[in-house]
């Protein structure tokens, strides 16, 4: 479903390289972390992967469409929350959704379904119809979640989608992305809470300077380091100066 080929990108002329060469093939029916240290590049990498940023080399294909070559298909087939979304704070929950619906296709009685299904699991209810300028950080992660699930993609790719999640909201949000994968989809997300990492995912990568690092089931991962009783002290050892 996702398939990164040699990808690599700079930010300024001093040639120090925020994703190095990086290969990486996420499955169908997985759920894939990526970790890494602040800076190391996850961020870019997945503003790669959406094609927010062009890569200066190497090849995307998120479900067999080349996100360069195809961006439209690609996008299509992406649902994205990124780490610091922006929104239009003078629309409404609703009116948001709906432009997102508009955007992406979305039949109104299926919409509605969709709409109604996550704004129960994510407690939004009483506030869909308030300006977003009045959310809460909680609130507005919980809206973006919604709008990225909306027309149902192959390929969910989540910047920490769970930071400011209440607890209830978190577990809802695991479980559909584990129903999801249970339909042979794809999952990508970062994360800084290793925990839910060792927990959830069927496969991490961790990256480190750009490059990737680690990447396996945590036995896999357990080869890679002395300290092996968990994944925060394997991504300790393996990050360390």
């Amino acid at each position: 479903m996702i398939r990164l080929r040699g990808i690599s990108k700079s930010y300024n002329r001093s040639g120090v390289k925020a994703v190095d060469k990086l290969d990486l093939e996420v499955k169908g029916g997985e759920i894939f972390g990526f970790l890494g240290p602040n800076g190391a590049g996850k961020t870019t990498t997945i503003k790669m992967m959406v094609g927010l940023l062009e890569p200066d080399e190497g090849v995307i294909e998120i479900d067999g469409h080349d996100i360069q070559r195809e961006p439209l298909a690609a996008k299509r087939s992406i649902g994205f929350v990124p780490d610091n979304p922006m929104l239009y704070e003078k629309l409404t929950g609703i009116e948001y959704l709906n432009f997102l619906g508009d955007v992406y296709g979305v039949p109104g009685e299926l919409r509605r379904e969709r709409i109604s299904r996550c704004l129960e699991l994510f407690g939004l209810q009483e506030a869909v119809n308030d300006l977003i300028q009045s959310y809460s950080h909680g609130m507005r992660q919980k809206i973006v979640l919604t709008g990225a699930l909306l027309h149902d993609p192959p390929v969910f790719i989540l910047d920490e989608p769970m930071t400011g999640l209440d607890p209830r909201s978190s577990r809802n949000l695991k479980e559909l992305m584990q129903e999801h994968v249970s339909r042979g989809r794809t999952v990508f997300f970062s994360t800084h809470v290793l925990e839910v990492a060792e927990r959830f995912c069927h496969r991490v990568g961790i990256i480190h300077r750009g490059r990737l690092i680690a990447c396996g089931t945590m036995e896999e991962l357990k080869g890679l380091a002395q300290d092996t009783e968990s994944l925060e002290n394997i991504f300790l050892e393996l990050t360390e100066e």
